[in-house]
């Protein structure tokens, strides 16, 4: 029975596995976006979160902890000098997972990975809408064609006098 036991060993040695995950998510930190099956995915936001939570704490123990599981020492300087400073203030939940539909050629779902911060799709404040108009009819006025036109009579306040 499998109870209490949460790894998906996707369908890996330990070993194999592990390499996969270091080599994913350097790959992440590298690009901060990429393109993978959802189970991979869903591995991998558990393996590099933990390692992002790290990186806030800029110590040379934490560096020595977060090289020991990436083995990548370009990894490590992008990820406690780009992506730490932009993760400060965020409580968790580091990673984004997008579904982007079914592979060609084995139908396993594919989703794109990526970092909440650097998506600026997500991220840019939008622009202020202008007020909603209210809609109006297309249709024109209908005049009615038995009314007698409108005619102007002359007040006293409408005529002015012509200087000469």
């Amino acid at each position: 029975m499998r109870h209490a036991k949460k790894i998906n060993h996707l369908g890996r040695t330990d070993a194999h596995r592990k390499a996969m995950l270091s080599n994913m998510a350097i790959s992440l930190i590298m690009h901060k976006r990429i393109s993978t099956t959802l189970a991979k995915a869903k591995a991998l936001r558990t393996y590099v979160e933990p390692i992002v939570t790290r990186s806030k704490n800029d110590t040379t123990h934490s560096r020595r902890v977060v090289f020991s599981q990436l083995h990548n020492k370009y990894a490590v300087t992008e990820l406690f000098r780009e992506i730490s400073p932009k993760i400060a203030d965020r409580p968790g939940g580091y990673t984004r997972i997008l579904k982007t539909g079914f592979r060609k050629g084995d139908n396993a779902e594919m989703c794109i990975i990526e970092f909440v911060d650097y998506n600026e799709t997500y991220t840019v404040e939008k622009a202020k809408k202008k007020p909603t108009r209210t809609r109006r009819s297309s249709k024109k006025a209908v005049t009615n064609e038995n009314a007698a036109p409108e005619i102007e009579t002359p007040t006293a306040e409408t005529e002015t006098p012509v200087a000469e």
